[in-house]
């Protein structure tokens, strides 16, 4: 009896290596992602248990906070796996947390951290985003972004 060898499944080729700058803009952003989704529990959490001053304001605000916190969290998966599509999505967000970090700094106070993370985080990733190794590595070439 012969033994016919056993046929292999083909082996898929590993994605290239990712550049440290996507992989850091993905982190950044996925940390702005899971921030707004604390913070959209926490809320849903004071409207449900505790004890706000409209509970209805506090649940709504924390639904609202959970679906925002889709956009980087998406964003961030997608840059994680080099792909194209993710690079508007996490910009969008990093241009939307800018008049908010404006605001917390306006506040003052104990938001004046959270309004210089938040602008560092945002700046932070915009230059990670918009370097030719990034968008080489998702892609992008010079003739691609003036579509």
């Amino acid at each position: 009896m012969s033994k016919k060898p056993t046929p292999r499944a083909p082996v898929a080729p590993e994605p290239a290596a990712l550049p440290g700058r996507l992989t850091a803009a993905a982190a950044l952003t996925a940390l702005e992602g899971l921030a707004l989704a604390g913070l959209g529990v926490y809320m849903l959490f004071v409207g449900i248990a505790g004890d706000p001053d409209s509970p209805q304001q506090a649940e709504t605000g924390g639904i609202t906070l959970l679906a925002l916190a889709a956009l980087p969290l998406i964003a961030a998966h997608g840059l994680r796996l080099g792909r194209r599509w993710s690079r508007g999505p996490a910009l969008i967000t990093q241009l939307m947390a800018l008049p908010v970090a404006w605001t917390l700094w306006t506040t003052g106070g104990a938001m004046t951290a959270a309004a210089v993370a938040l602008a560092l985080a945002a700046v932070a990733v915009v230059a990670l985003l918009v370097n030719p190794t990034a968008t080489e590595a998702l892609g992008i070439g010079p003739a691609d972004q003036g579509r």
